[in-house]
């Protein structure tokens, strides 16, 4: 058994944007190089990576758990790449914010990673809201945050979006709508909804809602994660929620479903932000190159 990185970045670009088309605009090769390069890596591993729809591609079970590996394979091969030549340690203290979800889903692995590449620079962590964190970079309490890049607006920052994740519609298993493909938000509005708070995911969801001229019939608002994860797995409500936070199981064991939903539904962005007017230390640009070499392609969110 054997796969190319080629046929493994074509699958990251595929799943976190969803469609083969963006997936080709992003990586400024044809349709077909992707869809051959899927297919090319489903028959060599002998499963089903997705689920194919007319508005998009699903990662199946098997799917989400390969683009962890993905993941991980590409990101050793930056490190490897990284020791053709040698680089000056870098020494000191960053302070770095992050928010609750980046936190939990998605900063860990990568704080391992720099302690192992840069064992003298030293990381200090804050976990704190985004309000907190904008001020916090303005008055130099923090050198750099890791957060949702959407939701920043203030002109002082400057952000930088890594990672994508797609937004999907969780249910319980036997859920009739795991019948369909993919749901309207009109349809998921008849359902019972939890909603969730943390990290402003319900000021983001309600932007797209609005878009789509309904509203979530909400039963529920939580900032625990687990407990909207508990919620759908037991069958008590639907919620739409970023792939970055997916887990197919609950605490009890339950099974979490997930489908495509036909309406635009922004992905959940995850990515840096600075002061813009901030002296940009060597410990500073070592954890921005870290991020930037990883995810290779940042999309600057505002202009440098």
């Amino acid at each position: 058994m054997s796969f190319s990185i080629r046929q493994l970045k074509y699958f990251v670009a595929t799943a976190e944007l969803g469609q083969i088309s963006q997936a080709a605009v992003g990586l400024s090769i044809s349709q077909s190089a992707v869809t051959t390069a899927i297919k090319e890596l489903e028959q060599t591993l002998g499963t089903d990576l997705f689920r194919r729809s007319s508005v998009g591609m699903e990662l199946t079970d098997t799917g989400r758990r390969f683009l962890e590996h993905a993941y991980d394979i590409l990101a050793k091969i930056d490190e490897a790449m990284s020791l053709r030549a040698p680089h000056r340690e870098v020494r000191g203290t960053l302070t770095v914010a992050a928010t609750y979800t980046v936190i939990g889903y998605f900063l860990p692995a990568h704080l391992e990673r720099l302690e192992r590449l840069h064992p003298e620079l030293k990381l200090q962590l804050f976990e704190t809201n985004r309000e907190a964190i904008e001020e916090g970079l303005l008055t130099n309490r923090y050198d750099i945050a890791v957060l949702l890049t959407s939701n920043v607006a203030n002109p002082e920052l400057v952000s930088e979006t890594l990672h994508s994740s797609i937004r999907r519609l969780w249910m319980a298993a036997r859920h009739p709508l795991t019948q369909l493909s993919t749901v309207s938000l009109e349809r998921v509005s008849a359902e019972p909804y939890v909603m969730l708070t943390v990290d402003e995911a319900a000021y983001s969801s309600l932007k797209y809602w609005n878009r789509a001229q309904a509203q979530p019939n909400v039963i529920l608002r939580t900032s625990s994660v687990e407990a909207v994860r508990s919620m759908v797995a037991n069958g008590r409500g639907v919620a739409i929620l970023s792939d970055l936070v997916h887990r197919p199981w609950s605490l009890e064991g339950k099974r979490i479903e997930t489908r495509l939903l036909s309406d635009p539904v922004p992905s959940m962005d995850v990515g840096l932000a600075w002061k813009r007017s901030a002296e940009i230390t060597p410990a500073m640009a070592t954890f921005r190159d870290y991020f930037r070499q990883v995810f290779q392609t940042p999309r600057s969110d505002h202009r440098l």
